[in-house]
């Protein structure tokens, strides 16, 4: 299967759709579930930015 998309970019989306998600749902494990996950590809998405950065800069 040929992704059409970048990784970034579906990892970017994919954050963005757990975090709605999350707030549409009241306080609880279901909504931290969802949150965690989020931060993961949030974190996934800032560790492939700054390994394609040139000379391999500190991360912010």
């Amino acid at each position: 299967m040929k992704q059409t998309r970048s990784l970034e970019e579906r990892m970017a989306d994919q954050a963005a759709e757990l975090k709605e998600r999350a707030h549409q749902l009241p306080a609880g494990a279901e909504r931290e579930a969802l949150l965690k996950r989020a931060r993961i590809a949030e974190t996934g998405l800032r560790l492939s930015d700054w390994l394609r950065s040139p000379g391999l800069q500190r991360p912010n």
